[in-house]
């Protein structure tokens, strides 16, 4: 029996963040909001990798390389758009005009990442690599922005934690679809340094 994508290990840790983030909703769902901040954080430790990762696979097909860019970006919808949003919803931004900001927010990196599916997919053909920024803020930065507050929350008074969770997600949507250069960390570079640095001393 044949199945149609991609399954070899370029995509795992694709795969495996889905799962956190899906495994996220149910646990801020039942009001466990400290683990399901720990699922969004590994959903975005997972796809701080999986570029690297499936960069080390060298004969990899141009369907292969734009699968991995739609199957990434719909995993980072899920992830990065909707389980912030959920989260933040069992937090407490469950009123009216909460639950607005909420959805501006979802809309908001729907749109992002609609819009870097285009831009990747036309710079695939005529340049290929990886390039250097990134217009607008990834939507990727919420698997680290919203623990961050989550940390914050420790330390600071529930009011204004309430207020902060507010006005978060208006504040980092609109960050989304800002059209800013916003510098590209090549983790591949820096994983390879330490590397080149030992072969030079032996």
């Amino acid at each position: 029996m044949k199945f149609i994508g991609v399954y070899d290990y370029t995509v795992i840790l694709t795969y495996m963040s889905l799962i956190s983030g899906l495994i996220g909703i149910r646990l801020a769902y039942s009001g466990q909001i400290m683990w399901a901040m720990l699922c969004l954080l590994t959903s975005g430790i997972c796809d701080m990798f999986d570029g690297v990762v499936a960069r080390t696979k060298k004969n990899r097909t141009e369907d292969e390389k734009n699968f991995g860019i739609q199957l990434d970006s719909l995993c980072d919808v899920v992830c990065f758009g909707v389980v912030p949003a959920v989260i933040l919803y069992f937090s407490g931004v469950d009123e009216i005009w909460g639950i607005a900001f909420l959805v501006f927010y979802v809309l908001c990196a729907v749109i992002r990442l609609a819009f870097f599916n285009v831009l990747e997919t036309k710079r695939q053909q005529t340049e290929g690599g990886c390039t250097k920024y990134y217009r607008g803020l990834p939507v990727t930065n919420a698997g680290f922005i919203l623990p961050a507050c989550f940390l914050l929350g420790l330390i600071v008074p529930d009011n204004v934690m309430n207020v902060i969770y507010h006005v978060l997600p208006v504040v980092v949507g609109l960050m989304f679809i800002t059209d800013v250069r916003v510098p590209k960390l090549d983790l591949g570079k820096l994983l390879s340094k330490p590397a080149k640095k030992k072969s030079k001393q032996e």
